[in-house]
């Protein structure tokens, strides 16, 4: 097929566009680079040993949109949003405005251009704070900051869309906590200031870019106190998108899936394992709670297993190793 990524260049988005294309699909890639790259596209033709399609441009103009479908589309994988749940809270009118406006536009330019299969880059928060883990894609949705309301909103017009138009297929799927890097080294999450996510930020005190990782609180009901999340290699993610993609070419309607291990780490375990991977020190300081973190928040992965045929194949020491490998890599081209 002829795939169009939206935020292609992006941390999951870069990593899935090296499966596609190892898979044999053709790539075309939209994405402003507001938080991305050029360079990772580059890394990803490489990696992938074939080229790809890329128009630079943002998901809200509609001109921008016409000129990625060019050439005829089969299916679009959606990751362009933005997505730090502290930002979202000091302005969540950009964010309504770049997701949920540039999602509508974007299903506009399907219905205009005639496509009519959609996976969607949604995420756990949806399930705000869930009444018992590991949680399952029928548990009840609700909130706790803009970006997860934005992600909400975005799978609610999806299945809108799709209620009146039974022609179009569409994957929603939820990730908990994406982590690691190609095993190359050579792309991998690194965010533009002070990371929004753990293992970046681990990453960048164990190699010398920040002096000491701050945990925010200890004093949750968990075994050693901080918070425990459900930790995915990125490899893994990209190959649930290729199966994803897979199952909306053959099935109608709009159906959601949970993507994680269904195993948690805390905070604290997940810089052990760091430090193991890494053989480097991490130092750290208590600080507390950040507002809207739950204390536990781990994926009931089943659905995904059974429907999708998708497993989920790395383990906690790959996911510290491979974000290592390109945490050193990205050090070294400074």
């Amino acid at each position: 097929m002829n795939i169009l990524v939206t935020g292609g260049a992006g941390y999951i988005g870069s990593h899935t566009c090296v499966r596609l294309l190892e898979a044999g699909h053709d790539v075309t890639v939209i994405d402003n680079l507001c938080n991305s790259s050029p360079i990772a596209l580059e890394r990803v033709q490489e990696l992938a040993g074939r080229s790809l399609r890329f128009v630079q441009g943002d998901i809200r103009s509609r001109a921008d949109l016409d000129k990625a479908f060019e050439g005829g589309i089969d299916a679009v994988i959606h990751f362009a949003a933005l997505k730090a749940v502290g930002e979202s809270g000091e302005q969540p009118l950009r964010y309504f405005d770049n997701n949920i406006g540039g999602t509508i536009t974007l299903m506009q330019a399907m219905e205009a251009h005639g496509v009519h299969r959609l996976v969607f880059s949604s995420s756990a928060t949806v399930y705000g704070q869930p009444d018992s883990v590991p949680v399952r894609e029928d548990a009840p949705l609700r909130v706790t900051n803009p970006y997860g309301r934005t992600k909400l909103v975005m799978e609610q017009l999806i299945q809108d869309w799709c209620v009146a138009r039974p022609e179009i297929s569409a994957v929603l799927l939820r990730y908990f906590n994406p982590v690691g890097a190609h095993p190359s080294g050579r792309i991998g999450e690194d965010p533009r200031g002070l990371p929004n996510n753990l293992m970046p930020y681990v990453a960048q005190v164990a190699v010398g870019r920040r002096e000491r990782l701050q945990v925010f609180g200890n004093d949750y009901p968990t075994p050693d106190g901080t918070g425990i999340r459900d930790y995915l290699h990125v490899m893994d993610l990209a190959e649930a998108h290729l199966k994803a993609v897979g199952y909306a070419a053959a099935h109608a309607g709009c159906e959601a899936f949970n993507l994680g291990t269904g195993r948690g780490y805390s905070v604290l375990e997940l810089v052990r394992a760091f430090e193991a991977a890494s053989g480097r020190a991490v130092s750290l300081d208590i600080v507390g709670r950040r507002a809207g973190d739950v204390a536990e928040l781990t994926a009931d992965p089943r659905k995904a297993n059974a429907v999708l045929g998708w497993h989920a194949e790395h383990g906690i020491a790959a996911m510290c190793g491979d974000a290592w490998r390109f945490q050193q890599q990205a050090v070294a081209e400074e």
